[in-house]
C-alpha cells in the first residue's frame, strides 16, 4: 500500500477559524490526541507571531509524549532587508526546538510585486537563503509555496522557479498551496502532474475549502503523486476552512489504498478524535459530516432500514466501525415496522410475538410526530415510549399535579415558585421550590421531591434547553417543542415535550429526563435505588 504522510495544522491554520480560540493547555491536549490518532506531523503554531505559540513549544517539549508525530513550527522566509541568520522570525523557529519546520514563501509573481514589493529574484533569494540556513542547522524543512496554483496559472515559469529554489536549497518537501481555495480538481491534477515532471523533490498538497473542494483537490493531488497532505480535523480554518482530514483520512485508507495512519486500529480512533477537537474548541459537531458525523450512518426511511437489516451494504458505503462510528436506526413518521423492531431489539426488548403491539406503537409515534414531537433528537423519550409499550417499564414516581407562579418582590425582583405533588414508591410527596424562571423552579422542586428516595439524581443536571415554536402563523396559540439535554458526567441524553404551553412542554421533557435516568440506573443493577428507598422509610 502506498504511503502518504499527514501534516495536521489544526493548531495553526485551524485556529484562524472564526470563533476558535485555544489556550496553550487546549493545544497540548489536542496535540496528544492527534498523536494518538497517528498523524505524522503536528504543526503547532507560529512562534514568532505570539507568546501563546512560544509557550506551546516550550511546554510541548517537556509535557508531550509523542509516539507517532513530529512537532512542526511554522514561519515565513526571511525579510528582504536581512539574512536568514539575522532574521528574528527565522531564529525563533530554531529556538522553538521543533524538529521540523514549515517555511511559507511567495510563489505567485503578483504577490511578490504587490505584497512584498520586491523584485522576483529577491524573493527567490529569500527562499533559498532561509531554507539553506535552517537545513544547515539540522532541521527538516517543509516549503509551503503560497498561492502556488494561482501563481502557476498566471506565470508558470516563475511558480516553478520558486519550487526549484526551495528544492536546490535542500527542502525536504515542497508543498503546493491552493491558498485562496479557488482551483478546480482537474486543474489541481494537471498542475501536480506538470510539477512532477519538472521538480525532483517530494510534493505535498495544502488545500483550502472556499469552493467546497478542499477534500476533492487534496485527493486529486495525491492521485497525481503528492505524498504529503496538509489539513485540519473537521476542516476548521480561515474563511471556509481547510481540507478536512476527518474525510481525507478514510478516503485515502479505504477508497484509494493509500496508507496514512500506522494501522487499521488507529483509523477506528477517527470519530473520537473529531468529536474531541470539537469539545476542546467549544464547537458544535456537524452531525451530517461524512464518516464521523452522528448522522453519517443514520437510517430513517423504512425501505432503507428494512434493507440494511438484511445487509448493511445496501445503503452503507463502508462499515461505520472502521472509522469508530456506529450505525443508527431512527424512528420517526417515516419509519417502517423494521425501524421500530430494530430499535426495540437494540434495547433488549423481545418483540418476537408482539408484532401487533409494535404496529400500534408505530402509529402512535407517527401521530405524535404529526402533533409536533420529534424523536430523532430525543432518543431518551423515544426509548421510554418503547419500554412503556413493549414491556420492561417500572414506574418509579408519578405526577399528581404541578403549578408554577411568578413571584414579584420589590427587594429581590422577580422569581418563579413551583409546587408539585407526586407519588414515590406508594408515598405522597409535596415539594415547593424557587428558581430563576419556571423551568428552573420545576427542576428544583422535582429534585427536592425525589432526592430522598433516589440520591443518585444529584449526579445529573441539564446541559441544554431549546424551544422551537411550531406553526408560527398561530401566534401566541402556537404549539412549542422543547428539547432538554441532560448528563450525569459520562452519558448524555435528550428528551422532548410538546404543548401550547411552554411550561407544560418543558415539564414533560424534564420529567422524561429524570425518569429515563433512573430507569437506566435501575437497568444497570445499581443498588443505590434500593438502598435509598430503605433509608427513606427508616427515617
Amino acid at each position: 500500500m502506498d504511503k502518504v504522510l499527514l501534516l495536521d495544522t489544526t493548531l495553526r491554520d485551524g485556529t484562524q477559524s472564526e470563533g476558535v480560540s485555544l489556550t496553550v493547555s487546549d493545544k497540548l491536549r489536542i496535540a496528544q490526541k492527534l498523536d494518538y490518532l497517528g498523524v505524522a506531523y503536528i504543526e503547532g503554531g507560529f512562534p514568532s507571531a505570539n507568546p501563546k505559540d512560544q509557550e506551546f513549544f516550550r511546554r510541548a517539549l517537556d509535557e508531550l509524549d509523542l509516539e507517532n508525530a513530529k512537532l512542526v513550527a511554522f514561519g515565513s522566509t526571511r525579510r528582504p532587508s536581512t539574512t536568514a541568520a539575522e532574521d528574528e522570525g527565522v531564529k525563533a523557529l530554531l529556538q522553538s526546538g521543533a524538529p521540523a519546520l514549515t517555511i511559507v514563501g511567495k510563489s505567485w509573481d503578483f504577490h511578490v510585486h504587490e505584497a512584498l514589493r520586491i523584485e522576483l529574484d529577491a524573493n527567490l533569494a529569500m527562499i533559498s537563503d532561509t531554507i539553506s540556513w535552517l537545513k544547515n542547522n539540522g532541521r527538516e524543512v517543509i516549503f509551503d509555496a503560497e498561492h502556488f496554483f494561482d501563481g502557476f496559472i498566471h506565470n508558470r515559469d516563475y511558480a516553478l522557479a520558486t519550487l526549484r529554489a526551495a528544492a536546490d536549497a535542500g527542502a525536504d518537501w515542497v508543498t503546493l498551496c491552493d491558498t485562496n481555495g479557488g482551483t478546480m480538481p482537474y486543474q489541481i491534477a494537471e498542475i501536480v502532474r506538470e510539477v512532477k515532471k519538472e521538480i525532483g523533490a517530494k510534493i505535498g498538497i495544502h488545500a483550502h475549502n472556499d469552493c467546497e473542494l478542499g477534500v476533492a483537490n487534496t485527493l486529486s493531488a495525491v492521485m497525481e503523486g503528492a505524498t504529503m497532505v496538509h489539513g485540519t480535523i473537521n476542516g476548521i480554518g480561515e474563511r471556509c476552512g481547510n481540507a478536512n482530514l476527518a474525510s481525507i483520512i478514510p478516503n485515502l485508507e479505504l477508497k484509494l489504498g493509500k496508507s496514512c495512519l500506522p494501522s487499521a486500529e488507529h483509523l477506528t480512533r477517527l470519530t473520537e478524535t473529531s468529536r474531541y477537537v470539537c469539545e476542546v474548541a467549544n464547537l458544535v459537531p456537524h452531525s451530517h459530516q461524512p464518516f464521523v458525523g452522528q448522522s453519517a450512518f443514520a437510517h430513517k426511511g423504512g425501505i432503507h432500514v428494512s434493507a440494511i437489516l438484511r445487509d448493511p451494504d445496501t445503503y452503507e458505503h463502508i462499515n461505520p466501525e472502521k472509522v469508530g462510528n456506529t450505525r443508527r436506526v431512527l424512528v420517526s413518521e417515516l419509519a417502517g415496522l423494521s425501524n421500530l423492531q430494530h430499535r426495540a431489539n437494540s434495547l433488549g426488548l423481545d418483540v418476537k410475538d408482539k408484532t401487533e403491539a409494535v404496529r400500534e406503537l408505530l402509529q402512535d409515534i407517527k401521530k405524535l410526530e404529526h402533533e409536533g414531537y420529534q424523536f430523532e433528537g430525543a432518543e431518551a423519550s423515544q426509548e421510554l415510549l418503547l419500554i412503556k409499550a413493549l414491556g420492561g417499564y417500572k414506574e418509579l414516581f408519578s405526577i399528581d399535579s404541578m403549578r408554577v407562579v411568578e413571584v414579584q418582590s420589590s427587594q429581590f425582583g422577580s422569581s418563579s415558585e413551583a409546587i408539585i405533588r407526586l407519588m414515590v414508591d406508594g408515598e405522597s410527596v409535596h415539594a415547593v421550590a424557587d428558581g430563576n424562571g419556571p423551568v428552573n423552579a420545576l427542576d428544583n422542586a422535582l429534585r427536592k421531591a425525589i432526592l430522598p428516595y433516589f440520591p443518585i439524581i444529584e449526579t445529573m443536571h441539564l446541559t441544554d434547553y431549546k424551544v422551537r415554536v411550531l406553526g408560527e402563523k398561530d401566534g401566541t396559540a402556537a404549539k412549542v417543542r422543547v428539547l432538554i439535554e441532560s448528563t450525569n458526567g459520562s452519558a448524555v441524553w435528550c428528551t422532548v415535550g410538546v404543548s401550547e404551553n411552554v411550561v407544560r412542554a418543558s415539564w414533560e421533557a424534564l420529567v422524561d429526563s429524570m425518569d429515563y435516568f433512573l430507569l437506566c440506573v435501575a437497568k444497570q443493577g445499581n443498588t443505590e435505588l434500593a438502598n435509598a428507598k430503605s433509608a427513606a422509610r427508616d427515617s
